[in-house]
């Protein structure tokens, strides 16, 4: 069958020196870097916002504010020295409850982008927590990145009586009035969509393509070769990297990423872009030392400013791509 689409554009060098990254004036102090809020975590998954956090910090984001439920905010407090911890009250299904609105809402207007999602629990609750933000935050010029739960918000609407149930996947009727970034592996876009999950890794250009004109966001479909696409119809893709980023946390690591980019003035595509292909290229490096497997999610964070560095004009070496499609040139 003849695609209906265009050709996704390659992340690789060529694309990402044509686009780059807003960078803070030699002068600028940490509000010039930007204010990134992480809102996530919870009893059974504290760790989830704090690699998310790590990650944000280390892609350059200046301020950082975490919201976490309160049973684990000392424990976050002290796991990310650099934040301000909000402790919000949960239900017993480990939930956000609606007194969390209220404790965000000052801060509506002083963030750039918030990440909501990570090891978050209770679909149900967490729905009706991205709902009740959006429309203090549509105002507010804050970049709006939903992950794992918090994408669960598409199939449960604000108002049921709108049209088809919750839970309805492709006929739901909710859409962002303002574009959003949603980061969904291929499972994750099956549940969302009610399409099958291989019919999704067969094409995934047009689904995701599809989905971010539906929705009104910016998708990006991950995988082995993730593809990015906008309400607009632009769609990018990436390969790269290796298995090793196949573990538990590396997701909230990504979206961490892409957070601290957003918080530093990148749009969502560019800050999706730069994320996936800081993320992959990190996990090349540290397969370089320590192997394809084994290494860890909390390890990935710590490769982002060089490769920052390096894109900005450091002096790495040639064959050191910032893509991660090339292998590296190990000298001994």
């Amino acid at each position: 069958m003849t695609p209906t689409h265009a050709r996704a554009r390659d992340i690789d060098d060529n694309l990402l020196r044509s686009w780059p990254l807003p960078v803070p004036s030699g002068e600028g102090d940490k509000e010039v870097r930007g204010h990134v809020l992480i809102l996530g975590g919870s009893r059974e998954m504290p760790g989830a916002v704090i690699l998310a956090a790590t990650a944000a910090m280390r892609a350059g984001a200046g301020k950082l504010t975490i919201a976490t439920g309160r049973s684990v905010a000392q424990l976050v407090a002290l796991a990310i020295p650099e934040s301000r911890v909000l402790g919000l009250a949960e239900n017993e299904a480990g939930g956000f409850t609606v007194e969390a609105v209220a404790a965000l809402d000052p801060l509506a207007d002083k963030i750039n982008a918030i990440l909501v999602g990570p090891g978050m629990q209770d679909g149900a609750a967490t729905a009706r927590l991205v709902h009740a933000l959006l429309p203090r935050l549509e105002g507010s010029n804050t970049s709006v990145l939903l992950d794992a739960e918090a994408m669960g918000a598409i199939l449960q609407p604000p108002d049921a009586a709108a049209g088809t149930e919750a839970g309805a996947g492709v006929n739901a009727p909710f859409r962002f009035n303002v574009p959003v970034l949603l980061t969904p592996h291929a499972g994750e876009m099956a549940h969302l969509t009610g399409i099958d999950k291989d019919a999704i890794q067969d094409d995934p250009d047009r689904h995701a393509l599809e989905a971010a004109r539906r929705w009104n966001a910016v998708v990006a479909l991950k995988g082995a070769r993730t593809v990015i696409a906008t309400p607009d119809g632009d769609c990018w893709q990436h390969e790269g990297g290796n298995v090793g980023l196949a573990t538990s946390g590396s997701g909230d690591v990504l979206a961490g990423i892409i957070a601290g980019l957003a918080a530093r003035g990148a749009d969502l595509a560019q800050a999706v872009s730069w994320g996936v292909a800081l993320h992959a290229r990190a996990g090349v490096r540290l397969a370089e030392r320590l192997g394809t497997l084994g290494y860890l999610a909390r390890e990935l964070p710590e490769e982002i400013p060089a490769l920052l560095e390096q894109a900005a004009g450091g002096k790495a070496a040639p064959a050191d791509r910032l893509s991660g499609s090339m292998p590296v040139e190990v000298k001994g």
